[in-house]
């Protein structure tokens, strides 16, 4: 903590006068009823009370912002006593010469003059009072502190996950816009529903991605727009299989979570492929979670060890991320391995 971290939390002028109010009408009392004599403790707290808030905020403001925060800590010791000695001394000569000869009425004797006893007595006093406003200083800064802190790493957070959420591969726009204009040429009756197609998917990644939490029966509609769109681009060379089972309703998920698996599998599956692809989709829900499983077929342009790390790239990682910032971490599991030249895809999540 610097400087600046030290007087992070700016406490309104009269809360400290309600404070200080309140602890001198408790010490006034208290030490009235003690000496059974109200009017000497109003005098002698009077006296007190302004030696009080100097080395205070003194220390509060002064020696810790400076000593103990640059890590001085034998030169804050030290200024703390010599502070809290003078002001004892400025103390005893106060009540000596403005409220009565005996200035320690509640020591063991009467005294006329300065004693170690004295001194003692009255610097362990200022000192409880220093540590007990210090106290409540760095308390409230404390508290200060953790929800600045908090409500950075909550902007921090959101932050993180509108990119990661906005790393939908522009290639399959273009590509898809490509097709649309090559439907047009042909006058191809399918050009109007494309178009309605790519539209609603556009509308849904723009205007329904920046909850944190979307309908799961919208999030596979825009899968399954995303699919009739891809179709338009393989046509016959494209066989994707997706079934659905379990009540989707009233549940809720991640915006476009999915959808970086399924763009995902045509990117490393699809894309790499020549000849026929079969893409696999399952969607079940059970309760209250989804058990989701993608299958497509490893590309036959790379090697097996390649063929592993590009589809587990990019497009994974930002799930991965994303489950991890938008999830506790029971509610979800990931797996995600190969078998007989297949790249799967297995997530259960909570979507209640």
């Amino acid at each position: 903590m610097n400087y600046n971290q030290s007087k992070l939390f700016k406490i309104p002028w009269h809360y400290h006068v309600i404070f200080w109010l309140v602890y001198f009408m408790f010490n006034t009392f208290r030490w009235g009823s003690y000496f059974g004599d109200y009017e000497y403790s109003i005098k002698t707290n009077l006296i007190g009370f302004p030696i009080h808030m100097v080395l205070c905020y003194l220390n509060i403001f002064v020696l810790m912002p400076f000593l103990v925060y640059n890590k001085k800590y034998v030169w804050y010791v030290l200024s703390v006593l010599v502070s809290i000695f003078l002001m004892v001394l400025v103390k005893f000569n106060l009540t000596y010469f403005l409220v009565s000869n005996n200035v320690w009425p509640e020591g063991p004797e009467p005294i006329q003059k300065l004693t170690l006893n004295y001194t003692i007595d009255m610097m362990i006093g200022e000192l409880y009072v220093i540590t007990f406003v210090t106290a409540i200083k760095i308390t409230l800064d404390y508290l200060q502190e953790h929800r600045r802190v908090t409500r950075l790493e909550k902007l921090q957070l959101e932050t993180e996950l509108l990119f990661l959420k906005s790393q939908i591969s522009p290639h399959f726009f273009f590509n898809t816009l490509n097709n649309i204009y090559s439907l047009a040429i042909e006058q191809s009756k399918r050009t109007p529903r494309t178009i309605l197609q790519l539209s609603e998917l556009m509308r849904y990644l723009l205007y329904d991605t920046n909850v944190k939490r979307q309908s799961l029966e919208k999030e596979i509609l825009c899968i399954q727009n995303y699919l009739d769109l891809e179709r338009v681009r393989y046509n016959d060379l494209l066989d994707v299989k997706m079934a659905i089972s379990g009540n989707i309703e009233d549940k809720t998920i991640a915006p476009i979570l999915l959808l970086t698996f399924i763009e995902n599998a045509f990117k490393h599956g699809a894309n790499k492929n020549i000849g026929h692809v079969k893409i696999s989709i399952n969607f079940k829900v059970k309760e209250n979670f989804l058990y989701f499983t993608i299958t497509n077929p490893m590309p036959t342009s790379t090697s097996h060890n390649e063929s592993i790390n590009q589809s587990s790239g990019i497009g994974l990682e930002n799930v991965k991320k994303r489950l991890e910032l938008g999830y506790e971490e029971g509610d979800y599991k990931l797996k995600i391995y190969t078998q007989k030249n297949k790249f799967i895809v297995k997530l259960k999540i909570k979507v209640s």
